[in-house]
C-alpha cells in the first residue's frame, strides 16, 4: 500500500505552512482538502495530483467522516500516495486522531505533519500571547461546538484562571458567555474574537466578557473565528490590522 500523510496547512496565511508540509505535498498523488485550507497552499502539490475537496466546517454540511476515510483507503489500495490536508494542525479539533486510528486499523502507516494551530496563531495575529507570566500560567483549548452531554464544563474551566481559547464557538457564543458568567467569571474579563486570522480579510473585536456578544454581533463577525478569554486578551494591540502580502 502507498504512503499516507495527515498534514496541517496552518491557520490561513500560506507563508505559515511548514517547509515539511510543502515538501510532503509535492509527493502525493491525491490530496484530500478541507474547507478551511487556504487554496494557495495547493501550489505546493504536484501539477498532476488529484485534488479532492471534502468540506469540513463546523455548523455547515460536510463530507461524512466515514466517506473521507473510505476515499483515502480506495486510493491507497489502488497504489496512490494520499495527503489529507487540514486547516491548522490535524490533531487539534481536526479529527486527525480519528482518521489515524481508522487508517491504522486498515493496516496503513500514517505520517503526521504538524501545522500551526489557529488557537495560537489567531491571538498572536493581534498581539495576544496565550500565556504570559503576569496574566496566565497556562492555556486551555476547548471547542464551543458541543452541547448537552458534550458540553464543556465551563465552571471548571473558569476556575482554572487560565487563558481560554475557544474554537468553533461563534454559533453558541451567547450560551458560552452566560455559562462563564454563571460560573462567577468576572464580567470585566478581557476577551477577543478574531475572524479569518492571518488572512487578508482578518477582523477582530476586543471587549469585556459582559460586552463580548454585543460587540461581536455589532461587528458582524462570524466563522471561522477564535475566541480568547482571559487577562492576556488585554494585550491585544489597538492598531492590529489585516496581514499584508509579503513584498
Amino acid at each position: 500500500m502507498s504512503r499516507a500523510w495527515l498534514i496541517g496547512a496552518g491557520p490561513g496565511d500560506v507563508e505559515l505552512l511548514t517547509l515539511k508540509a510543502a515538501r510532503t505535498l509535492a509527493l502525493a498523488d491525491v490530496v484530500l482538502v478541507d474547507d478551511l485550507v487556504n487554496p494557495e497552499v495547493l501550489q505546493f502539490a504536484r501539477a498532476d495530483a488529484q485534488i479532492v475537496y471534502v468540506g469540513k466546517r463546523g455548523g455547515q454540511s460536510s463530507t461524512p467522516q466515514h466517506e473521507i476515510v473510505a476515499t483515502m483507503l480506495d486510493h491507497l489500495r489502488a497504489g496512490r500516495s494520499v495527503a489529507r490536508l487540514k486547516g491548522g494542525d490535524p490533531f487539534v479539533f481536526g479529527r486527525g486522531g480519528e482518521e489515524q486510528q481508522a487508517l491504522q486499523a486498515a493496516g496503513v502507516h500514517v505520517e503526521i505533519i504538524s501545522g500551526i494551530t489557529a488557537g495560537i496563531a489567531a491571538p498572536a495575529a493581534i498581539g495576544i500571547p496565550v500565556t504570559h507570566r503576569d496574566h496566565a500560567q497556562g492555556v486551555v483549548f476547548v471547542t464551543g461546538h458541543g452541547a448537552g452531554e458534550h458540553e464543556a464544563d465551563w465552571r471548571a474551566l473558569a476556575a482554572t484562571h487560565m487563558t481560554l481559547v475557544i474554537y468553533m464557538g461563534m454559533r453558541r457564543l451567547g450560551d458560552i458567555v452566560d455559562a462563564l458568567l454563571d460560573a462567577d467569571m468576572p464580567p470585566d474579563t478581557p476577551c477577543a474574537a478574531i475572524e479569518s486570522a492571518t488572512r487578508p480579510e482578518q477582523r477582530h473585536v476586543a471587549a469585556t466578557l459582559h460586552e463580548l456578544v454585543r460587540r461581536v454581533t455589532d461587528a458582524g463577525l462570524g466563522s471561522p473565528s477564535i475566541v480568547v478569554i482571559g487577562g492576556v486578551a488585554s494585550l491585544a494591540t489597538s492598531d492590529a490590522s489585516s496581514p499584508q502580502p509579503a513584498p
